[in-house]
């Protein structure tokens, strides 16, 4: 099944992005590594289910950073009770390397699950979700967006272009030469991106943006399938807090509290697009199986 039959994707805009906001605001407070695990293998599992083979290009460039921030913490914090040994006259303990692994996990978290909004939330639908609210804003930030990846593109480019004519940053073996042609290529980057919005202002303006009420192809409306999946991601996000379980703290020893209700909670909201991508796969075999 490809990310455009992704069931979770065709709900209103509104569903799911207080799905995301909730996802995401819990993965950056939460610190219970077991909260922070279930949600790992969550996002992680639907992000793979979204853009497939992608999953391991992105986990290869989050590992690396997990690792950097698990280890550097407790370089800087010798807080904790067992010290496991020394660098540089500073103690290195338990304490410090969990609070990082933790914090690690976060930062995981939160990528993973940015990166399913980005497949799930596009563009459209979030101008479609705040047009006729915040018009200005909903366009910036849809411009800032799609703007970071374009300029991204147009560098791969202009680097390629002037490596073909031995103008290549690496090509270069003095630091000056690199850091001078690096200017330069940043400063054709920069010509194009202010030449880019000129064109892309006069072309808003000879088509009338702003002289009338926007309007979205998408429906605004909310329908019953929405509103039940709506209620149930306000319900367990709400249950989450209210049922404990949470608290984890790290100084002076690791005290993490058992897990409760609340964990159960917080695992069905983060399974809900999974469950429905699963429903959505098992539905269509059974057709496919009646034909």
């Amino acid at each position: 099944m490809s990310m455009k039959r992704d069931p979770f994707s065709q709900y209103h805009p509104l569903v799911c992005f207080l799905y995301f906001v909730a996802v995401i605001l819990f993965g950056a407070v939460l610190r219970h590594p077991a909260y922070i695990l279930a949600g790992c293998v969550a996002a992680g599992s639907y992000y793979g289910l979204l853009r497939g083979r992608s999953l391991w290009k992105l986990l290869f460039g989050l590992i690396p950073l997990f690792l950097l921030v698990t280890l550097i913490n407790p370089l800087f914090n010798p807080r904790g009770a067992h010290v496991l040994f020394r660098l540089f006259d500073r103690p290195f303990t338990l304490e410090a390397l969990c609070y990082g692994g933790v914090t690690a996990g976060s930062f995981t978290l939160t990528f993973l699950w940015f990166g399913c909004y980005n497949c799930v939330l596009t563009g459209d639908k979030f101008t479609s979700l705040f047009a006729n609210r915040i018009p200005a804003l909903s366009l910036l930030l849809v411009m800032v967006l799609r703007m970071i990846g374009e300029q991204s593109r147009k560098l791969k480019q202009i680097l390629h272009a002037r490596s073909g004519i031995g103008k290549g940053i690496t090509q270069q073996s003095k630091t000056s030469e690199k850091l001078r042609h690096g200017v330069t290529a940043l400063s054709t980057l920069a010509d194009r991106a202010l030449e880019g919005s000129v064109v892309t202002a006069d072309s808003m303006r000879a088509r009338g943006y702003g002289c009338a009420k926007r309007s979205s192809f998408y429906g605004t409306s909310l329908s019953l399938r929405d509103g039940i999946v709506l209620v149930l991601i306000l319900s367990l996000a709400a249950c989450v807090p209210l049922l404990g379980g949470l608290s984890a703290d790290f100084d002076p020893e690791v005290r993490i509290a058992p897990l409760g209700w609340g964990f159960v909670a917080y695992c069905i909201l983060l399974l809900i697009p999974i469950v429905l991508r699963i429903k959505e796969a098992l539905l269509w075999r059974r057709l496919r199986s009646k034909i």
